[in-house]
């Protein structure tokens, strides 16, 4: 027997415009934790490393996934970092104690290596300074460092170094999680606000240029979110041009109904965060907008156990390997779609993280990568997601769940890529049962074609990849179509789905 057909209706409008998109919105992040340097992206004794010890298999994967910008070196770990430690002579280089997930850092990787792998898989770099043990005097010489042309101590370094050009890095962060208790050198609001804003003074004036990220709320959950955000930039606000959010999700009592409405809470995190912003530029009666970089974000559950076994002390060892499920993709593409609506603030974000720890790309340390189920929405997302996001007014039919009332069946976002007269829409169907048929008025998009409707699907909730037997996987048979201008969106039950249409003749 084939599934029940629920009913949904839409409208997309190419005058429903809410931003152009920032392309930055799909980024990632990659810490000095567990194997995403040592054994992820780098590892100078695999079969594929390149010159530089980088595995060539895993920088395909992130060239394939488009990833445009690059959160580092941490993440918690940052916050007792010297990052000294990282450049000149690999042979110099000092082994040091990581405390924020208490391993050994052997500093084998650092700046300019970072520097290099985000050139080769054509990425840039989001870098972020340490606020926890350190402050303004050694954030003012990195970034002299890292951006000086020369003729000064730390620029005449990197030269040394062997990088006669400056890096020209535009994004730092001012810290990280600095509201969090279990951060190396916690802050208070007021110690922190001082602080970032005093350092990103000093950042200034070395390179008038660059964007600051002030650190906003570890998660929704903390509990002096959002006084954190509006204390904080009552000091930061015109030092600054972005504020931070980090949230993860899981399926901990397993109620997937209740799991795929997480993104309600998303959205709601991003609007109340918008809302703190534009208080304080209300009383400070300034003319600038502070908008969001949601820089750390995913699902995060599965591996929380096993990680309370390992041993301290140990180098690189497998840290927050959480393993995907079909579900997780289902939550990673309603994500995505939340960040789209909310495009005109949300101008750069993170998946955290991008290989082996939490992360959509896995590796086996002398075997092969492969891809997580998370890796197929953030894909597509990232590769057709680009031009600008239109509001879709949608009406759907609901559902209630533990923690939330009035949760649509339908989640979409839409982009509208003017250059290539592409109309993309990206829709999660959240039924568990029943299919969605969704009439989609397109009549402001003359003479569109459909040019593929793919689909991610899975009768198994819990069905995972693996090196060997990759369960999850998309397929281009959706049977959505068009019929007198309009378009039906055929949508499976529990499904990821891209639905793109472009100009006749185009």
């Amino acid at each position: 027997m084939g599934q029940e057909f629920s009913k949904a209706r839409m409208v997309v409008d190419k005058d429903f415009v809410i931003s152009e998109i920032d392309k930055r919105i799909y980024g990632s992040f990659i810490e000095h934790l567990g194997r995403a340097v040592y054994g992820g992206i780098f590892q100078p004794d695999h079969p594929s490393a390149d010159e530089n010890g980088f595995r060539e298999d895993v920088a395909e994967l992130v060239k394939e996934l488009q990833v445009p910008i690059v959160r580092y070196p941490g993440g918690n770990m940052v916050s007792a970092y010297n990052w000294e430690d990282g450049v000149g002579p690999l042979e110099n280089r000092p082994k040091r104690l990581e405390l924020a997930w208490r391993v050994i850092e052997t500093n084998q990787v650092g700046t300019n290596e970072f520097v290099d792998w985000t050139k080769k898989v054509n990425a840039e770099v989001m870098m972020a300074v340490n606020l926890g043990t350190r402050g303004i005097d050694a954030a003012r010489n990195f970034i002299e460092y890292c951006n000086h042309p020369g003729g000064t101590y730390w620029s005449d370094l990197r030269k040394e170094h062997g990088y006669e050009e400056p890096h020209n890095i535009k994004t730092w962060c001012l810290g990280n999680e600095m509201d969090g208790p279990w951060q190396v050198g916690h802050k208070t609001a007021e110690e922190y606000g001082r602080l970032a804003a005093e350092t990103a003074k000093a950042m200034r004036l070395v390179d008038p240029s660059i964007e600051l990220v002030s650190c906003g709320s570890s998660s929704a959950q903390m509990p002096t979110f959002p006084e954190w955000e509006a204390t904080t930039l009552d000091h930061t606000y015109d030092h600054v041009d972005y504020i931070s959010l980090h949230q993860y999700y899981g399926n901990r009592d397993g109620d997937t109904a209740n799991y795929l409405a997480l993104s309600l809470d998303m959205d709601n995190f991003i609007k109340t965060v918008i809302s703190t912003c534009d208080y304080i530029k209300a009383k400070k009666r300034s003319k600038k907008t502070i908008n969001l970089s949601f820089d750390e974000w995913n699902v995060w559950f599965h591996s929380n156990e096993e990680d309370k076994e390992i041993e301290p002390w140990s180098v690189a060892p497998p840290q927050l390997e959480d393993v995907y499920t079909f579900e997780d993709a289902l939550l990673v593409g309603s994500m995505l779609n939340t960040m789209l609506r909310h495009s005109d603030r949300v101008k750069i974000a993170a998946m955290a993280q991008l290989v082996n720890v939490i992360a959509p790309i896995m590796t086996k340390n002398d075997g092969g990568a492969w891809k997580q189920t998370i890796f197929y929405p953030y894909y597509y997302t990232s590769v057709y997601g680009r031009g600008v996001a239109l509001n879709p007014v949608i009406n759907s039919p609901k559902y209630d769940s533990k923690d939330f009332t009035d949760v649509p069946y339908l989640d979409s976002s839409v982009v509208y890529n003017e250059e290539k007269e592409e109309l993309v829409i990206f829709a999660t169907n959240r039924h568990l049962e029943n299919g969605l048929n969704v009439d989609i008025d397109i009549r402001s998009f003359e003479g569109m074609e459909l040019i593929e409707h793919v689909v991610l699907e899975n009768d198994n909730p819990k069905a995972v990849n693996t090196l060997e037997n990759e369960q999850v996987k998309p397929h281009k048979g959706g049977k959505s179509y068009l019929e007198d201008g309009k378009l039906v969106g055929v949508l499976p039950k529990m499904s990821w789905n891209m639905i793109r249409l472009k100009k006749s003749g185009k």
